[in-house]
């Protein structure tokens, strides 16, 4: 990934949930790319609802990152966009034991990053 991702990296600190469009396929990413990977156009900004479905989760039991060490349990999970996006982060709001596959969750933002919590 190369290129200017200030923009992506804003709208969270503002409180907007935003995804990549690609103006020339329609392919659809909430993680920055410089460039559609699936046919080099360009990349569009646009807000979205922060509505969403799990797609997959996973407890973390024990962690390695650092600043994360100590804060277990804690669930990563991948979210179905109603937009045709996936978009990644922590699930919280609710125990780890509580998360499903197709469980409605809606976007909360915590220290400027997006997480997901039971809608």
């Amino acid at each position: 990934m190369s290129g200017d991702t200030s923009a992506h990296q804003a709208a969270p600190g503002r409180g907007e949930l935003v995804i990549q469009r690609c103006t020339s396929c329609d392919w659809r990413n909430s993680l920055p790319e410089a460039a559609c990977p699936r046919c080099g156009g360009a990349l569009a900004l646009e807000p979205v609802s922060g509505e969403g479905v799990v797609h997959t989760f996973t407890v973390v039991h024990r962690s390695f990152a650092p600043g994360y060490a100590g804060r277990e349990p804690y669930v990563m999970a991948w979210v179905d966009l109603p937009e045709g996006a996936r978009a990644f982060g922590h699930v919280v709001g609710c125990a780890p034991e509580e998360v499903r596959i197709g469980q409605p969750v809606r976007v909360t933002f915590v220290d400027g990053l997006p997480h997901w919590r039971p809608a």
